[in-house]
């Protein structure tokens, strides 16, 4: 049997949310997208991964390159 695969995550580990926009500060998640990535789909996930840069800019937030390694 193979092991199952994390989810894929945006997490840096960096992990405080912005008073002003409810994002965090290192991945640009809502407080309800961080507790619901767990039970997401897959396709959930990608889906808000693929807006987030934007939304940390649009934000004045400053997403980082490349998330920190697990």
């Amino acid at each position: 049997m193979l092991p199952a695969q994390k989810p894929s995550s945006p997490c840096t580990k960096v992990c405080v949310l912005d008073a002003a926009t409810g994002l965090c500060c290192g991945c640009g998640r809502t407080r309800d997208e961080i507790g619901a990535w767990g039970s997401l789909s897959e396709a959930q996930r990608r889906t808000i991964m693929a807006g987030l840069d934007a939304r940390m800019r649009a934000a004045g937030l400053m997403p980082l390159e490349e998330p920190l390694p697990s």
